[in-house]
């Protein structure tokens, strides 16, 4: 019988198949020697029991594409811009005391005179023309797509809530008053913006951090795990079965 650790599923063998085709060769063989292939190769077999049960590259397990660049840091100019980004906005807000609209106007008002100026001075000096703005065409239709799935996600959203408000499935019910009980007590902490920029630091840092370490934080996760489940089994021997018992 196959080591299920053996096993590749189709989306891990079309992620290998994309980092063979980027160097421009049209044909390899199995015995690669491309060391991205042969380090995603060796963690395919050496990471037997991923966190939550995972099986595909975190890569695609968060979407793929730009975003998941930017996450994991594989476009590193991007995650950091991002990153700077947001923390200068959260200190002007939080620290100084710039309020955004305000953040927004200086900013434009910096933008459009600077580009103005410099469209006047290059008339008369040796500067370089100011880029012309890009001619962006919208085809027609465009934003019905983002339309129709924000509106089947409202409704997705609406049939859950009904679901678990109107239903008589308790752990689905105890789950989303957790979930809001959290964010209530997240929220008399921080103010809405400090909690975004503390969940786009984590979004930011810790994919980055996991992928980096993936292999310990498995073995680490797959061991709590067990000690989890061993108390679990525990109490439920010296507590819940002797409430059943009698009731």
């Amino acid at each position: 019988m196959m080591d299920p650790a053996m096993d590749m599923d189709i989306a891990d063998c079309d992620f290998l198949s994309d980092i063979g085709d980027s160097d421009g060769n049209d044909s390899h063989d199995e015995f690669s020697s491309d060391p991205e292939i042969d380090k995603y190769y060796v963690h395919c077999i050496t990471c037997r029991n991923r966190l939550f049960g995972r099986q595909r590259p975190l890569h695609l397990v968060i979407g793929g594409g730009l975003a998941a660049d930017v996450i994991l840091w594989r476009n590193k100019e991007t995650s950091a811009c991002v990153l700077a980004g947001a923390t200068v906005v959260w200190l002007l807000i939080e620290w100084i005391g710039y309020q955004f609209l305000t953040i927004l106007c200086n900013a434009l008002l910096l933008t459009f005179t600077s580009l103005f100026l410099w469209s006047n001075l290059a008339s008369y000096t040796n500067f370089v023309s100011p880029p012309e703005l890009p001619n962006i065409t919208l085809p027609e239709g465009s934003l019905v797509r983002p339309a129709l799935l924000l509106r089947w996600e409202y409704l997705r959203a609406l049939r859950t809530f009904g679901e678990v408000i109107f239903g008589a499935d308790l752990k689905r019910f105890f789950k989303m008053v957790g979930t809001l009980w959290i964010l209530s007590v997240s929220g008399s902490r921080f103010n809405l913006l400090t909690l975004f920029y503390l969940v786009t630091v984590i979004l930011l840092t810790v994919p980055m951090l996991y992928e980096n370490f993936e292999d310990n934080v498995d073995s680490f996760a797959e061991k709590a795990f067990l000690e989890i489940r061993k108390k679990y089994a525990q109490l439920d021997q010296r507590v819940f079965q002797k409430l059943k018992k009698w009731h």
